[in-house]
Formats: structure tokens, sequence, C-alpha cells
């Protein structure tokens, strides 16, 4: 990528939220992404309810639009292309995002798009605004290969890949010892969002199976009545619904963790799973969707099967040394993701992305 430099900084418009307290995995990644940029060269409008991240409050070049109850959609609108902005960066599948197209469009305005995708495309998953985005974007870029190749197959774009970083404030192994004491409970841990593609009741009959394991769940979502009716009907006793959890408490649970168990069937490159080797936490997931963030039989497994998962648990409960060597391995791996050099790498897109727009 060998673009001019701008002689005025790129103005970037995303409708991602900024605050602190906010979880959403594609509000993290733009935060991370965002608080990266030189002000002197990029000035970034985002969405605020009043609670920003102090590096993004604190960040020179910052434009935060209040979030109001009604009437979001006009008001955003007209506050951020008010600024003209030169790029579109992370739509969404909102309103907002519908007249931006319709707009960019009719209008035929300068304003790139650059879009991130981060779900595996497929009939459910890559239609609507998420099809446009990628068929009608400037910048089309996956957080890994996996979701770049179905990103290729499903439309016949081909996206780059640029991995998530892991926000090493509240993800590392920390002082303690990457295997707790001997004779300590075992625990295993799965965070997630509770919802079908995320199969948590897996997580819960393996604690039926193992009743002496702490499982630990933190997470909330649309299955978590389901989830706690079935530990009741079997009787797990070994069971800790955690809820929603800061990425501060998130990080603390893994260090006490013995394994991360996250049986999802749909994904495009959870960082849950990233956060958990940061912190040196052995992960079982499933191999459908390659996460990168996990080395098979290195770091943690990737099962095919639910037999498979059931095995490799079995495997890791009982093999303390095996679960040390994962641990030190885990930690080593997750160094290759780093958030500067992702940031690094969407400058680059960014520029690349208005001086393709302006040459059009």
């Amino acid at each position: 990528m060998n673009s001019k430099r701008p002689t005025r900084p790129i103005t970037i418009f995303t409708p991602s939220f900024a605050d602190e307290e906010d979880t959403n995995a594609q509000n993290l990644t733009v935060k991370e992404i965002v608080t990266r940029l030189p002000p002197e060269q990029f000035r970034v409008i985002m969405i605020s309810e009043g609670r920003p991240d102090p590096r993004i409050a604190a960040r020179k070049n910052t434009k935060l639009l209040p979030y109001y109850k009604h009437g979001n959609t006009a008001q955003l609108l007209m506050r951020s292309l008010g600024f003209w902005p030169d790029i579109y960066f992370y739509p969404r599948f909102g309103p907002l995002d519908q007249v931006v197209f319709a707009l960019r469009k009719n209008l035929r305005l300068k304003t790139a798009v650059v879009t991130h995708i981060v779900m595996a495309m497929n009939d459910a998953t890559g239609n609507g605004l998420v099809a446009r985005s990628v068929l009608e974007g400037d910048a089309v870029f996956a957080n890994s290969t996996y979701v770049a190749d179905t990103v290729r197959q499903r439309f016949g774009v081909k996206a780059g890949t640029i991995y998530n970083g892991i926000d090493r404030r509240f993800f590392s192994p920390g002082n303690q010892p990457l295997l707790r004491e001997t004779g300590a409970s075992r625990i295993v841990l799965y965070a997630g969002s509770f919802q079908p593609r995320k199969r948590v009741e897996l997580v819960i009959q393996q604690a039926a199976r193992w009743p002496d394991v702490i499982f630990r769940l933190a997470g909330r979502g649309e299955t978590e009545q389901a989830c706690r009716a079935l530990a009741a009907r079997l009787g797990c006793q070994n069971i800790v619904f955690l809820g929603h959890l800061t990425p501060g408490r998130l990080g603390e649970e893994m260090r006490q963790a013995d394994v991360f168990l996250f049986p999802s069937i749909l994904e495009g490159h959870p960082q849950v799973l990233g956060q958990a080797a940061a912190c040196g936490l052995p992960a079982i997931a499933m191999n459908v969707y390659r996460p990168e963030y996990v080395v098979h039989e290195k770091t943690g497994f990737l099962a095919d099967s639910d037999a498979e998962l059931t095995q490799q648990l079995e495997v890791l409960l009982r093999d303390s040394a095996m679960r040390r060597s994962m641990a030190s391995a885990a930690v080593q791996h997750s160094r290759e993701f780093d958030w500067d050099r992702a940031a690094e790498q969407w400058v680059e897109v960014f520029r690349e992305a208005v001086a393709k727009r302006q040459s059009s």
C-alpha cells in the first residue's frame, strides 16, 4: 500500500459506540482501532451514550455524537454527514446504514465504505445490508482467513484479513502461576452470549458428567433461562451463572480457570478465544470456523464433533501436565495478535480507500 498521504486529516464516521462499558465485540474492535489512529491524520466521529472510554474521550480530533432514545437515525445522519466524512467505517445493518448507502448511491457521494466482516457468510448471515456492505464496499476486510474465504465464496469478493488484537490491560497471565495449586477444584469456564448457536447447553451437559469440577458460565442472552432450567433438571450443583462481566472481571475469571470450553458452531473469529489464550487458559473450541487463536494440540483443542469435544475435555481435565504446557504455549501464541499492529494495517486501508474513492 503506497497511496499518497492526504494534506488534511481523513474524517471517519463509524456507527459504533465509544462507551467504556460497552462490551459488544464490534464496538470493542472499533474502540481499540480508534484509540490508536494518529489524531493529526484522522478525525473520528463516533456515538456515545455519555460514558466514553477515557482513551477516546482524551483523543484529539474526535467527535462523539450523543445517542438519544428516539430519532437517532435522522439526528446522527445530519450530524455525521454534516462533516462530510471521507470514510463510513464498519457499517452495521440498521436504519442509519440503509440511509447512508442510499444517499451515497443517489447523490454519488465520495464517502468511501470500509467494511469489516466478523461472521462466516452463509444463507443466514450473508444477506441484506451485510451483503450490500460487501458488494458496495471500497475496502472489505475479515477478521480471519476463514471468514475471508466465506466472503469470497458467497460474493466473489476478495477480502483481506486483519486480525483483532488482545487488550493486554485486562487479558494477560498476570503474576499468578499458569497452573493453580495441586488439589484445588478444577474450573471450566464458558464466556459468551447465551443464544442457540453458542450451544451453552453442551457446557451444562458436561457439568453433569463432571460433578467434582466447577463450571462457571459468563454471559447473558435468550437461552439463559432454558440453560438454568436444564442445569436444575440435571441436578448440577457445580454450575455458577456469572451474568455479564466487564473485561476486567472476565480476565480474572480466565486466570482462575483451568479449561476454557467454547462449543459454539457459528462464529467469525471470536475474541474471547484470544483473550483466554492471553490469560494462559487452554481452550477447546469447534474446528468448523477454524479459529486461529487456538493451535490444535498445542494451545488447546479444535473438535470436529461433539464426541471429540467430550473426549478432549476429559483429556485436559485429567492431565495437569498437558494443561501446564498448553497454558504456556497459549500465552506465547497470543502475542501474535497485537492491536498496535492491527491499527497500523487499518491506517493504510483507510488511506487506500479514500484515494480509490476520490479517483473514481
